[in-house]
This record gives structure tokens, C-alpha cells and sequence, in this order.
């Protein structure tokens, strides 16, 4: 009896303290890819990362070519804790015509890159 309500009180005692949530790893959750006129394009990338501070934060997302070549990097300076999601753009991106298809990943400060991808074709 003794041991199962010792059992119970450490039971109960870690259940009362506060314990720590982290952010897990950014996501991209919507991409708007568009041919610009000097065959360039622009990127609208929507990320979304429970970001803490500058600790634990959105950093950047990429365009990856199908081989893993990354054609483009948009850095993210500073993170957004009360812009959730949120959305940023990056232009002249140089995409080679033999490319179908590109990723966009992003990656936060802390776990890298891992979280959800997206992949767009590319229209000529």
C-alpha cells in the first residue's frame, strides 16, 4: 500500500510542474511561384514555426532543384512570435529550364531543416 501511494504522490507532484513546450520545426504551408518578364521568378512563401525568440526561430526558407541543388535562399533576419503565419517573398530567382519541379523547405534556427515541404511545378 505504502508503495503504490508513493507511486501516486511522485505521479501527481509531475504532473504539477510546469514543464517547457518547444517549437518544432518550421513548416511551409503555401507557395506562390510566378514567371517574371526577364525569365526570373518571384516566391511568395508562407512559413509557419512556433517561433520563441531569438533562440528558437524561423530562419529561412529555400528553393530546391530535384537534384538538391538550392537555386535560392530567402534569409528570415528576426523572428516573428506574433506573426503566425507569415509570409515573405524573394525575386530574381534563377530557375534552369531543364527543371520541372522545385521544393521549398524551410528551416529554423534551432532543429534545421525537416519540417513540411512543398513542391511546384515550374511553368516555363
Amino acid at each position: 500500500m505504502k508503495t503504490m501511494l508513493s507511486t501516486f504522490i511522485l505521479s501527481l507532484a509531475a504532473l504539477t510542474q510546469p514543464f517547457e513546450v518547444r517549437a518544432g520545426e518550421a513548416d511551409v504551408v503555401q507557395v506562390a511561384l510566378t514567371r517574371s518578364g526577364d525569365g526570373t521568378y518571384q516566391a511568395s512563401v508562407t512559413v509557419e514555426h512556433a517561433d520563441e525568440g531569438w533562440d528558437h526561430y524561423a530562419n529561412a526558407w529555400e528553393v530546391v532543384a530535384p537534384d538538391g541543388t538550392v537555386l535560392a535562399t530567402r534569409v528570415l533576419a528576426h523572428p516573428h512570435v506574433n506573426e503566425q503565419p507569415f509570409t515573405r517573398s524573394l525575386s530574381g530567382i534563377a530557375i534552369p529550364k531543364n527543371i520541372k519541379k522545385v521544393r521549398f523547405r524551410a528551416k529554423d534556427s534551432v532543429h534545421g531543416y525537416g519540417g513540411k515541404e512543398i513542391v511546384l511545378p515550374v511553368n516555363p
